[in-house]
This record gives C-alpha cells, sequence and structure tokens, in this order.
C-alpha cells in the first residue's frame, strides 16, 4: 500500500531578536503598545510564545527594544554643514517616524535601558549642537525645546478630529455654528479665515512652528553667557 505523502509545512524564516522586536512594532502599530506582551508578540509571529525567550528576557526588553528601532528611523544627518538644517532634517524625520509610530510618544524618553540607536541619536543631537557653538547648559536646553516640540506637535496632530480637507470643514464648520451669536470671535476669525482657507492643512504648521524656535535657539546662541 503506497504511503500517503507527508503535508509539506509552511517554511517561515527562523526566529531571532529582529524578527521578536518587528513583530512586537506591528502588534503596537495596529493596537497600540497596551496591546503588546509576549503572548500577542507570538501569535503575530505564529510561534509559541515560550519561544520567544531565547531571544528576549522579557516584556521590558520588547520595549526597549522597539523604541531603538523608532529612533533607527530617525535620520542624523551627518554630511549637512549648517546645524540649524541639520536639526531642521532631525526634527522632521522624527515627526514621521512618530506619525508611523504614535504609541512610541510615551515611551521615547522613559526606557532604562537605551539601545544603540537611541544612545546614538542623543549623542548626536548634543555632539552637532556643542559644535555649533552651544555651551552644555544651552545645548541641554535646545535638546528640551526641540524635542517638546516635535512630540507635542505629533500629539496634537495625531489626535485631531479630522484627517481630510473635507473632515476638516465638517468639524470646522459645525464647531462654529455652534457658537453663541457673537461668541468667540477670534477662534471664530482663526477658524473662518484661516483653518477654512483654500489648501489649508495643520501639517503645515510644523516646519514654520520649527523655524521659529530654531530662530530662538540661534538668539540663545549667540548671547553672551
Amino acid at each position: 500500500m503506497a504511503s500517503t505523502p507527508r503535508r509539506r509545512q509552511e517554511s517561515r524564516p527562523s526566529l531571532s531578536r529582529a524578527r521578536v522586536l518587528e513583530g512586537a512594532v506591528r502588534v503596537a502599530d495596529e493596537r497600540g503598545v497596551t496591546a503588546v506582551s509576549m503572548r500577542k508578540v507570538a501569535e503575530e509571529l505564529g510561534v509559541e510564545a515560550m519561544s520567544l525567550y531565547h531571544h528576549v528576557a522579557n516584556k521590558d526588553e520588547v520595549l526597549d527594544g522597539i523604541v531603538d528601532l523608532v529612533f533607527a528611523e530617525i535620520e542624523l544627518p551627518r554630511d549637512e554643514p549648517d546645524w540649524r538644517a541639520a536639526m531642521r532634517r532631525r526634527a522632521s524625520s522624527a515627526r514621521e517616524a512618530l506619525l508611523r509610530h504614535p504609541w512610541a510618544l510615551g515611551l521615547m524618553d522613559s526606557r532604562r535601558t537605551p539601545g544603540p540607536a537611541t544612545l546614538t541619536h542623543h549623542d548626536w543631537m548634543i555632539g552637532r549642537l556643542r559644535q555649533a557653538g552651544f555651551s552644555l547648559s544651552r545645548t541641554a536646553r535646545a535638546v528640551s525645546t526641540l524635542d517638546g516640540y516635535v512630540y507635542g506637535f505629533v500629539l496634537q496632530e495625531s489626535s485631531l478630529p479630522f484627517r481630510t480637507p473635507e473632515e476638516l470643514e465638517g468639524v470646522a464648520t459645525a464647531m462654529v455654528d455652534a457658537f453663541p451669536a457673537g461668541g468667540y470671535p477670534h477662534l471664530t476669525e482663526m477658524i473662518r479665515a484661516h483653518a477654512l482657507s483654500q489648501g489649508y492643512a495643520y501639517a503645515e504648521e510644523f516646519a514654520p512652528g520649527l523655524d521659529l524656535i530654531l530662530d530662538g535657539l540661534e538668539t540663545l546662541r549667540n548671547a553672551p553667557c
């Protein structure tokens, strides 16, 4: 009697630390960072949860690792002689990375065991500002101000109750229509004359706001100590 051929099992790439972290990023992107657990990551990868422990010690190591992956996505311009242009490119890249992974906002600076990409990122920022002539204390102030702006802008941008110009028009118009007659005149003017103007997009506020901050940091850099 002829033997029945065995069912060919679907081949999967071998499990590794990199695959575990990539799976954890996908879980966080789809369901938020609170959904990241060893069990959920294992389900994402199609393996048993216990097999993950051959590559990562625990959930904390997973969180450290996925934060480091986000930092690794941020451009650190090493070919840019002008410090302002370098910081502008870095800030724009950080915003794009955080929009891809908004769950990282609450984790970027909270980890106690930062990875190599995280450390390289911070070391580059400090070194670039120091090379531009900022003192240590002013470098610390510049880093805090730039990061605060990027993180805050992305938090607000990702929380807005609209994504398209049509949705913006609907939300803004309904808001103004609900105002009492003559109430909130400055807000009404801002919405009607600015937010509802042709081609307006909230994302376009990022670059001008960043330039305002860079102007202020330039003044700080040149001010007498």
